[in-house]
């Protein structure tokens, strides 16, 4: 989800001096016929979108859907999705706390709740049709600072549900957590490892809706100010050879605390390992913010692949619908590729005990929810409703 789908707007960079007189004007004066120009590379789109960020929302997602699909443990060293998801809606939090703070919070709020209460509407209906009573717990279905209740039928549905619960919070406690990020940005941005080492190492939360809350809280808080520092040009002013070598060790330490204790968590599965996921996240989305900040890439090439740029368009305009309908849609995949072993010509030409093939069925079901489903963000977001953005 995901990460915060509003458009936003890149890092300044610096503007051109534009009382510096251009090459054609020097020839004009000079009497002479100024130089064809060139045709210009092709540009970020309208609007002040950056399709770096843009690009790393569009993978974080993918990677969402596939290890949902295939349980890869190695899926979150390759790429951590949800440490890069913080960090990106870090920064355009950030940027967005230009403006008064209580109308940020309103709008971020009013952009996510209303996507959330329309698909929570069919997910507690389908429970309750199938045993579930909800007592007073149900309020986390309207407002999710808690994990919203549930039967174990419906778990693969809501389960998903911890980092809304998480993203909410950090949206809440941003205004307070930029202004003690500006006090002193380094040593905080160093500070926020701390909790979730003095959870791992000395108290431990206790294992309910507080305490899970807590663990995500700290897993994930060095993502989000390092969105921090990305918009407020902390990262610009490091030096590369220190940020690489911080990033490397942070890495290194998390992956080896993940293999190191597979017997204790049973996995190396960063999912499962707070402590492991901190330092992983941390190392990992330091880099892709330092690249972005110390070369000022924006990915406007993708403007040359019209479909691809299309696609990153879509993932980026319908990325909270595609983050809580995707669960649904593998779940469905699997009783309609049961009715295709009904026909003999399906059964012996499709894969159909492939995971592959339910993960490509279930992006054709993605696709077919963003459209029926993803106009909410539409209205959410105070826009024409659209069937694609």
């Amino acid at each position: 989800m995901p990460a915060d789908p509003s458009p936003h707007r890149p890092s300044p960079s610096p503007a051109p001096a534009h009382d510096e007189p251009s090459a054609d004007a020097e020839a004009a004066s000079q009497g002479s016929p100024p130089e064809k120009p060139t045709e210009p590379a092709p540009k970020a789109r309208a609007g002040g979108r950056d399709r770096y960020f843009d690009a790393l929302r569009a993978v974080a997602l993918i990677r969402v859907v596939s290890y949902h699909t295939f349980g890869w443990a190695w899926a979150g060293l390759v790429f951590p999705s949800m440490g890069v998801m913080f960090a990106l809606a870090g920064t355009l939090m950030a940027k967005s706390l230009e403006r008064p703070a209580v109308k940020v919070v309103r709008s971020r709020m009013r952009r996510l709740l209303p996507p959330f209460w329309f698909w929570g509407l069919f997910v507690v209906v389908a429970m309750m049709i199938h045993g579930w009573m909800p007592g007073w717990q149900i309020v986390f279905w309207i407002v999710p600072v808690g994990d919203p209740p549930g039967n174990e039928w419906g778990v693969q549905a809501w389960e998903i549900l911890w980092y809304l619960r998480t993203y909410l919070w950090f949206v809440l406690l941003s205004p307070l957590l930029l202004k003690i990020f500006r006090r002193a940005p380094i040593p905080v941005l160093l500070l926020s490892l701390v909790p979730v080492v003095v959870f791992q190492y000395g108290w431990q939360p206790p294992y309910d809706r507080f305490g899970s809350a807590l663990t995500d809280l700290a897993t994930y808080l060095f993502c989000w100010l390092v969105g921090f520092a990305h918009r407020e040009g902390v990262l610009q002013r490091l030096k590369p050879g220190a940020v690489v070598l911080a990033s490397l060790a942070a890495l290194a330490y998390g992956g080896w605390y993940a293999l190191a204790h597979q017997a204790e968590f049973g996995t190396y599965d960063l999912d499962e390992i707070p402590l492991a996921q901190t330092f992983w996240s941390a190392g990992f989305v330091t880099l892709l913010m330092y690249f972005k900040a110390y070369y000022d890439v924006d990915f406007a090439w993708l403007a040359r692949f019209k479909r691809l740029d299309r696609i990153v368009t879509i993932f980026n305009g319908r990325a909270v619908t595609i983050y809580l309908w995707h669960e649904i849609a593998l779940i469905l995949a699997v009783p309609v590729i049961d009715r295709f072993w009904n026909v003999p010509a399906f059964e012996k030409w499709l894969p159909l005990e492939s995971q592959w093939f339910m993960f490509g069925i279930g992006w054709v079901l993605i696709w077919i929810a963003i459209p029926l489903f993803g106009w909410v963000e539409d209205v959410a977001a105070r826009k024409k409703p659209r069937l694609l953005p």
